[in-house]
């Protein structure tokens, strides 16, 4: 069976198609946070589970970004899942060149080292156990060593190219 000529597209169209696609795609908001040098962090929508036992998460970092050399060294990593009021802490870690730790970014040095976010709906740290190249991102799988949900609330949610809230 061939695909109909309007449904087919070339190679070159398939990062706009994939685009395109996801943006239908509502995803949950995080941001991933590690030391170096400096500390480093980026918005992901790309967060998932992967294993009750042992607990592991993944998420997906692209190479380009600022944050991948220290992520790519990193023994652990910081997981933060925000509310439905932190649109501007997520367009803060999402903006290229942002002062992600500056003034306006509520943080503290968390276990391993690891830099975590206030006032999140959860925070998690975990220890990197693997690095799997995909296309221009790695994508990062790692174990749950320490964390917590207690500060709760409703979720920020990424949707049509844009942070927004769930709707009762």
């Amino acid at each position: 069976m061939t695909a109909s000529p309007d449904l087919a597209t070339s190679r070159t169209a398939a990062p706009e198609l994939l685009r395109s696609a996801f943006r239908q795609h509502a995803a949950g908001v995080a941001v991933i946070t590690a030391a170096g040098p400096e500390p480093v962090g980026f918005t992901a929508t790309s967060l998932s589970s992967v294993a009750a036992e042992p607990p592991l998460i993944s998420f997906g970092v692209g190479t380009s970004s600022s944050s991948w050399p220290v992520v790519a060294e990193a023994e652990h990593v910081g997981v933060h899942i925000l509310g439905e009021g932190q649109q501007e802490l997520a367009a803060t870690f999402a903006r290229s060149g942002a002062d992600r730790f500056g003034p306006s970014t509520v943080w503290r040095t968390g276990p391993e080292g690891v830099p975590l976010l206030g006032g999140v709906v959860a925070w998690l740290v975990c220890r990197v156990v693997a690095r799997i190249p995909a296309g221009d991102h790695r994508i990062v799988i790692a174990e749950i060593v320490a964390g917590d949900p207690s500060e709760g609330g409703r979720p920020l949610v990424y949707h049509q190219g844009r942070f927004t809230a769930l709707r009762d």
